[in-house]
């Protein structure tokens, strides 16, 4: 049985995943914010330093501190790791004809430190290496994503969430955000931190297949085996 988990709201804190500001909130603006689910841009150089006072502030009380873009870049570094979050990220029908396959070599030739920063940041037509025939590509602004960021990937609560000694990868309500579960679900399946749990997830949940969603920061664990779960838009009965 794994030794990590969740076991009550108001206990101890020994562990925590968090993920620090970074290039993801630099692309927001007041364009596309919205569609990104944000109110409005962030003063990013701001949020980055709260986020570290609070960090530091954890590891002062002996808080372990795992970071996503950390974790995520060290299992990029494993080439069958690499291999299954590119599969999952490059999908071919969201790539809109920019060439795919020159992409997914691409990415996978970047250090493992660079990948993770673009899969959690996002990529603009201007910064792609190959440029495609297709007129949907031609048509867009150079400031136009090829790969949108993920600028909810510093709400780590939501794309997975333990529930006891239990692993929750979630399938995520909002367009803009399935793929940070991709993302945390590799890092469970491939991470040496983690690869004692026995959590040797296939991946996250497919909406194909289903409609339901589940959003962790619905999920409240207040211990004895009781769990509070939040119903709404994010996540359904």
């Amino acid at each position: 049985m794994s030794s990590l988990g969740v076991h009550s709201e108001f206990r101890k804190l020994r562990s925590v995943i968090v993920n620090r500001p970074d290039l993801a909130l630099k692309r927001l603006t007041p364009d596309n914010c919205r569609e990104l689910l944000f109110d409005d841009v962030l003063w990013v150089k701001k949020a980055r330093q709260e986020h570290d006072d609070l960090v530091d502030a954890m590891r002062e009380r002996s808080v372990e501190v795992l970071d996503v873009t950390d974790l995520l870049a060290d299992i990029l570094a494993l080439p069958d790791a690499c291999e299954w979050v590119l599969s999952r990220r490059l999908d071919r029908r969201d790539l809109e004809g920019t060439l795919p396959d020159e992409l997914y070599k691409w990415y996978s030739a970047m250090p493992p430190d660079e990948l993770a920063q673009r899969l959690i940041g996002g990529v603009v037509k201007n910064e792609l290496p190959v440029m495609s025939n297709s007129l949907s590509v031609q048509a867009k602004d150079v400031h136009d994503f090829s790969l949108p960021p993920l600028p909810n990937q510093l709400f780590t609560r939501d794309s997975s969430c333990w529930i006891y000694d239990q692993l929750s990868v979630n399938r995520m309500f909002w367009p803009a955000r399935p793929p940070e579960a991709v993302h945390m679900a590799a890092i469970y399946r491939f991470h040496p931190h983690f690869a004692a749990t026995g959590f040797g997830l296939g991946g996250p949940p497919d909406r194909s297949t289903d409609s339901s969603t589940l959003e962790g920061g619905d999920v409240m664990p207040i211990g004895k085996g009781v769990v509070l779960v939040g119903m709404g838009e994010r996540t359904t009965p």
